[in-house]
């Protein structure tokens, strides 16, 4: 038997944590830990083994509404835990976090807990507060009302909203923004000179991502930038997600040739090296990888001023901050841009610089090793 310590990662689903998680994980592996991933695996496992990353299977669902499989869950991960008796647990996104810290609370563990808070999700959106809402708060405090577990939040909306409800102490949390880029892999790399500009936004094809706010600001400014503009949306869609978008409405509102739809794309990098503009005019998030991604390329960013997207613009240096569904700003915004090349490139530097100030994999991982270690 190992006698390495355990560093437990549990998630919703694999492929979620390759592309936000897994550098923590080969970093808890070269600090001697034995690593292991819990959640749902939908073809990433096997990838993971290779690297000498133990998988155990527990089927989340990430919209799952019957009573009884949630209990069950709960239940096998109260087993898991039981049986592997980590020193660290992470759990990574809302279900995880209450799911496993229910199941923590029921036996008497040795570990250090800690929550991953990536944005509150679909319910906490303001105008769709109902019934789950107070479904999923009521779960939140029976979770965490005995202060045991620790915080990791991406932005400080959602560090408020937890201490609202009285889950925080002095030492109990930590304020890590994002999950990181390696600004050596996403390097800067100058605006690309093409025929046409490019805007793009890339997300999965949620209206929550506000896509259909960024189609309406294109087709504001199609009288004066159609053959000179392309507008990109780049990202697949999430049927599992009650916001997802469907692909009859995009292709609908997609022409494919002054709006693109590109479906979902592997090389983000690629992308947003060939981008002038990145827009994100999302409703809520934690902290959108994909707009430090864009920022590490050093690109000029317009989103939205609601938590998590806000973390990534100082308004008037990196880019701009616009409301919330206000499809009339963003094509102002995107029209200010697109007038001056000079001003992109000023913004795109200063993009660059912000991201590796506070949001490079290094900071990343470096914080939340710190907060590791200094949890009792």
């Amino acid at each position: 038997m190992s006698n390495k310590k355990k560093l437990v990662f549990t998630v919703n689903v694999d492929w979620f944590f390759c592309s936000h998680r897994l550098p923590l994980a080969l970093e808890g592996q070269r600090r001697g830990f034995e690593v292991y991933v819990v959640g749902k695996d939908t073809g990433s496992f096997k990838n993971l083994e290779e690297l000498g990353i133990k998988c155990i299977l527990i089927d989340f669902e990430r919209s799952g509404r019957n009573p009884l499989k949630e209990i069950a869950v709960i239940r096998k991960l109260r087993k898991l835990y039981e049986q592997l008796n980590p020193d660290i647990v992470h759990q990574i996104t809302l279900k995880p976090s209450i799911y496993g810290t229910l199941a923590l609370n029921r036996i008497n563990h040795k570990a250090r807990v800690f929550n991953a808070v990536s944005g509150l999700g679909y319910s906490f959106i303001n105008d769709r507060r109902n019934f789950t809402t107070v479904i999923l708060v009521s779960l939140l405090k029976k979770a965490f009302a005995g202060k045991r577990s620790n915080f990791i939040f991406q932005n400080p909306d959602d560090k408020q909203f937890y201490e609202s409800l009285d889950f925080l102490t002095d030492t109990n949390y930590s304020i890590i923004k994002g999950s990181g880029v390696d600004e050596s892999i996403f390097s800067y790399n100058s605006p690309i000179n093409r025929q046409k500009l490019t805007v793009i936004l890339l997300a999965r094809m949620l209206y929550d991502k506000g896509v259909m706010d960024f189609i309406a600001a294109a087709e504001n400014l199609r009288a004066k930038y159609e053959n000179k503009v392309e507008f990109l949306l780049a990202g697949g869609i999430d049927p599992e997600n009650p916001a997802h978008i469907k692909e009859e409405t995009l292709s609908t509102k997609c022409d494919g040739t002054y709006i693109k739809w590109l479906g979902h794309s592997s090389n983000v990098k690629g992308l947003y090296e060939q981008a002038d503009i990145v827009c994100l005019p999302s409703y809520r998030e934690g902290l959108p990888k994909s707009l430090v991604e864009a920022m590490a390329i050093g690109r000029p960013i317009i989103t939205t001023d609601t938590p998590g997207c806000r973390e990534c613009v100082v308004d008037g240096q990196n880019g701009y901050l616009v409301p919330v569904k206000d499809h009339n700003v963003l094509a102002e915004r995107i029209n200010t841009l697109l007038s001056d090349g000079d001003l992109r490139l000023k913004m795109g530097l200063a993009s660059r610089q912000m991201m590796e100030k506070e949001m490079s994999l290094k900071t990343v991982i470096e914080k939340t090793f710190n907060f590791y270690e200094q949890v009792n």
